[in-house]
């Protein structure tokens, strides 16, 4: 028998600020999670880890209609309890100086998230 979820990790990789209407989706799915009640955090890699930083998101709109920006995901995730973390790795290459935003909630690397995916009922999605 399978075991129940409680927590949904997801790691945000590739919907970074080069392609701003793919960092929609993962807010989405963060949000929904919480709907249904899950803990759900979302760890920022890569260049994603740039939503991150004072600024980046502000503007960034994530759909043609010009009617959200990933500044308003991330603030509206927040609100609902999802967790926003660094990564660690991904701030020391990426970071020039920039202050990170007030909802981040700490800084994390691949072992903390390669041990959450090894808990009974975590999920883990890659965006």
């Amino acid at each position: 028998m399978a075991d129940e979820a409680t927590k949904l990790v997801i790691v945000m990789w590739s919907a970074d600020p080069s392609a701003p209407d793919r960092a929609a989706a993962p807010f989405v799915y963060a949000l929904a999670a919480r709907a249904l009640e899950l803990d759900v955090e979302i760890h920022f890699t890569a260049g994603a880890v740039r939503w991150l930083f004072e600024g980046v998101a502000a503007d960034a709109y994530t759909d043609a209609g010009r009617t959200k920006t990933v500044r308003d995901f991330i603030r509206e995730a927040s609100a609902a309890g999802v967790r926003l973390y660094a990564c660690a790795m991904a701030l020391a290459e990426r970071r020039r100086g920039e202050a990170l935003i007030a909802e981040v909630n700490g800084i994390a690397g691949a072992a903390t998230v390669v041990g959450m995916a090894a808990e009974t009922g975590c999920r883990l999605m890659v965006f």
